[in-house]
Order: structure tokens, then sequence, then C-alpha cells
């Protein structure tokens, strides 16, 4: 293609962004081409998927406003922040939507001015954020793409899913309500037809799904949101029905990185003289806590309840028992 039909199209696509409708003639003059010539240029739009179309009312050609963004004034750090958060992200491979996010990247990062690209490049250049571990995502973009959508329009969905908890793969109806990135993985919270409760699916265990045309109508959610609602007090995602009041002591070793941290919107830290802390919270269930706990060790005891200290000292004893037990080998 030579770069006068380049300039063109770049022009004819500036001119059909506009606030008035252009007709065929209209287009010929401000071009400076045939009437011919602007067929074969709108042809090359299609092809290109610009949707412009023609509006009766004005009797002229447009393209979509919704499929460019209007110029948005951003400053320096704003700059930064986006580009930083999703082009150089170095683990954006390992969540959806984030190869489109980097794409967008580079269009803003393109679109700035040469001075504070130049400024913003040297600055990135230095800078790293790491996700830390996540579960694969790896060709999810578009079983993301459709469940944001069913989500949005409210579409009963049919799903072949890997329940690790029954151990096999099953066939569900779900009404999908909400999207959620928790921990290290997204899952959809939906309302499950079958188990007539609201239930969370993993995307990764996702093996088929099925987007009907069949709508329907969300729950009521009194009080909170879909992901409120299901989740609850709960450590993390799982609830047990049951709510617990749990005291912990953490060492001086570890008792800043623990208090630095909200890990629970119930949380109380209360510092010892010796640097150890005094850490308080009411969550719903003892299991997902439970493990959290362990993974600090010797540093933690659980001073209350007695149910969660016998947990994580018969959990501990296994653990012993595993690893310097008689069987063992040296």
């Amino acid at each position: 293609m030579s770069v006068s039909r380049i300039h063109r199209l770049l022009r004819l696509i500036t001119l059909l962004q506009g606030s008035r409708g252009y007709s065929a003639d209209d287009l010929a003059r401000e071009l400076e081409v045939s009437r011919r010539t602007v067929f074969r240029d709108l042809n090359m739009l299609e092809l290109a998927h610009i949707p412009y179309y023609y509006d009766p009312d004005t009797g002229g050609y447009r393209i979509s406003r919704h499929f460019f963004l209007p110029p948005v004034s951003l400053t320096l750090t704003e700059s930064l922040a986006i580009l930083m958060m999703t082009g150089r992200l170095r683990s954006s491979a390992k969540l959806p939507l984030m190869g489109q996010a980097a794409r967008a990247a580079m269009k803003v990062e393109s679109a700035l001015p040469a001075g504070v690209r130049e400024h913003v490049g040297s600055v990135l250049d230095r800078l790293q954020v790491d996700l830390g571990p996540v579960s694969r995502h790896e060709g999810l973009d578009d079983l993301f793409d459709q469940l944001a959508g069913a989500v949005s329009q409210r579409r009963v969905c049919k799903l072949v899913y890997i329940s690790f908890l029954e151990q096999q793969q099953t066939r569900l109806t779900a009404h999908p309500l909400r999207m959620v990135f928790i921990g290290r993985a997204w899952y959809v919270i939906a309302w499950s037809v079958r188990d007539k409760e609201t239930r969370t699916y993993k995307l990764g265990r996702i093996r088929k799904l099925t987007v009907t045309e069949q709508t329907f109508s969300p729950p009521a959610e009194p009080g909170g949101s879909a992901g409120d609602s299901i989740f609850g007090q709960a450590w993390s995602m799982i609830r047990e029905g049951k709510m617990y009041d749990i005291h912990l002591h953490f060492d001086k070793k570890v008792a800043g990185n623990v208090a630095e941290v909200q890990w629970h919107p119930s949380q109380r830290v209360q510092w010892n003289d010796d640097g150890s802390i005094e850490f308080h919270v009411s969550v719903d269930g003892l299991g997902e806590i439970s493990w959290w706990i362990f993974g600090y060790g010797d540093q933690v005891e659980v001073v209350s309840p007695p149910q969660l200290r016998h947990r994580v000292g018969l959990a501990a004893q296994r653990t012993a028992d595993r690893h310097l037990g008689r069987e063992a080998k040296p």
C-alpha cells in the first residue's frame, strides 16, 4: 500500500469520527478523490474491521463512537502507573486479559509526548512488579470474555467442570453472578441449579462452557454483593458455617511481617514490649486459617480456641513424625 493511500485512509478515519456525517460526495471533495475511490477506501476499512455505517438521519457515513475511545489526558504519574501495572508486569502472561492490557499499554505509551515517553521509559526500566505464584491461565482469555459477557447479560451457562471436591468431571447449569480474582486465580461466582446454592468455580477447571440464550434474574443479596454473601467472614473463600474468635501469638521474628498486612477485615493486633504480637480475628471456619498458621512454623502459637490449637498441634505432630520418625532416612 502506498504512503499516500495510508495517509488518505487515516484522514478518512478522522473525518468519519467527527460529529457530522459525510456523504460519499462530501468525502470525495475532502479527500480530493473520486466517489469510486471513496468506496474502495470504505471497503478497506471494512476489511480492517473498522465499523463504519451509513446514518440515514444525516445522509452520511460515520464510525461507531464506541470503536475508538476519546483521547484521555494523563499525568506523568498516571501514565507510569498504567504502564507499570499492565504492559511491564513480568508475570502478565499468567492472567486473563493481561495480553490485551499489554497491547493497550503500548498504545498509551506511543501516544505520550516524546519527553514524557522518554522519562516514563527510563523509570520503568528500573521498576519490577511480580504478582508471585498464580494459577495457570494460558488459553483462558476467550473463556474469560464469554463469562464476563454472560455475567453482564445474565445468561444461563452450561459447564463441564473438574470438581476437586467430587473428584470427577461434572456437568452443571449455572447462573453466573460475578467474577473475582482471589489469592492466585480467577473464579466465577454462580448460582448452581443442581445444588440450589451459590458456588465458586475456578476458571482453570472449566473444560467446556456454553452460554445459552436463556436469561435469569439474579437472587437478592441483602447486606452485600454476591461475593460478600458467599464468602462472608471466611478467612479466604470457604465458609464452614460456624464463627470462631481466634487469638494467635506471633514471636518477634515474624511479628512485623504479620502485622503490616491486613489479612482479614476483623483483624486486630496488639504489640507486646518484647516485639511480639497478639493477633485477633473472627472467622467463619478453621480449615483455611489453620494452614495459614501452619506456614509460620514454630514462630506462632494458637492461644484460642482449643479446637484450632488441637488441629494445628496434630498437623505439626504428623509433620514431625513424617520428617523425624523412625521411617525417615538420614
